[in-house]
């Protein structure tokens, strides 16, 4: 009997996990796909107006993308803890959970954010204005959060 709740308890921890692994690289990458595609779209609008500042619409259009970078780097540094296997506890299952829900979501949710913002620097490129500077200012507070939320699962992780 008590075999078979370890096993269950050991089965409910990797699930836990794998979960929050998935959550993690997913929602992050979502995220920066949606924002990488929203600068995309205004630069190609931006380049009618204004086809010679494209190295300033690519880089603005590429700021997003840096989520999807912080979802594969926590994935990477949990993984490597070698806490995932058949002997974790439920609550290392939990805690990669949590790590993959906050890190996920703030990255979904940021970088699609910063792409607005991107976006509208993009845009304000192509009408002759001169707010590059501005726009990486400005991109890199939504950005700031999930750093933080990047920070908090190394934190996670090295409780593990």
């Amino acid at each position: 009997m008590e075999t078979m709740i370890a096993s269950q308890s050991s089965t409910l921890a990797l699930i836990l996990a794998y979960t929050g692994l998935g959550l993690m690289l997913a929602l992050a990458g979502i995220g920066s796909a949606i924002g990488v595609s929203m600068g995309g779209n205004a630069a190609i609008g931006a380049m009618k107006k204004n086809p010679d500042a494209f190295g300033n619409y690519m880089l603005l259009s590429a700021l997003p993308g840096t989520q999807g970078l912080y979802g594969f780097a926590g994935f990477f540094i949990i993984n490597s803890q070698g806490v995932i296997n058949a002997t974790m506890t439920t609550l290392q299952g939990a805690a990669i959970l949590s790590a993959g829900i906050a890190l996920g979501f703030v990255g979904l949710l940021s970088a699609m954010k910063q792409g607005g913002v991107t976006s509208s620097g993009i845009a304000a490129i192509g009408a002759g204005h001169k707010v590059f500077g501005n726009t990486m200012v400005l991109a890199v507070f939504p950005e700031l959060y999930a750093i933080i939320a990047f920070a908090a699962t190394f934190l996670i992780s090295t409780t593990l």
